[in-house]
């Protein structure tokens, strides 16, 4: 590795972008972290089930971080007048028993009515269990 940012032999990268990467990868784990140790609100949609949507062939749980920012996601789909009813969940209990027991692809959408403020927590290794991560084949490689 260079300090002047010439590129790694290797892999075509620098040095710069490398620990770019290692910054984001940190800052995610931090708030993968702290989701899986906070609880959100979830929804309750058709027959007392979790709230989904479905997004380019991937379920997304919708997880709220606080009413205000529920109530933000009734406002943008014209719903603010009607009663929502949701659960407290730990954000861990969602990736590691929810998303599983969906029995399709499946992630969490945290405040999806906040642009760049929300979070998603795609079904990939790491974030949610092996068992339940798109991006592994059958011997958990990926």
């Amino acid at each position: 590795m260079s300090e002047n940012g010439d590129r790694i032999a290797d892999s075509g990268t620098t040095p710069a972008q490398v620990a770019e990467v290692a910054a984001r990868r940190k800052e995610f784990a931090e708030l993968l972290g702290e989701f899986r140790r906070t609880p959100v609100l979830v929804p309750l949609g058709g027959e007392q089930a979790l709230l989904t949507a479905d997004f380019n062939g991937i379920r997304f749980i919708l997880a709220f971080s606080d009413e205000q920012a529920l109530a933000r996601y009734a406002t943008a789909r014209g719903e603010s007048a009607r009663e929502w009813t949701y659960q407290r969940i730990l954000g861990a209990r969602l990736l590691d028993v929810a998303v599983p027991a969906a029995g399709v692809p499946c992630g969490v959408a945290l405040d999806c009515a906040d642009g760049s403020d929300g979070m998603v927590f795609p079904p990939v290794a790491g974030i949610v269990p092996d068992g339940a991560a798109v991006d592994l084949d059958d011997g958990g490689a990926v």
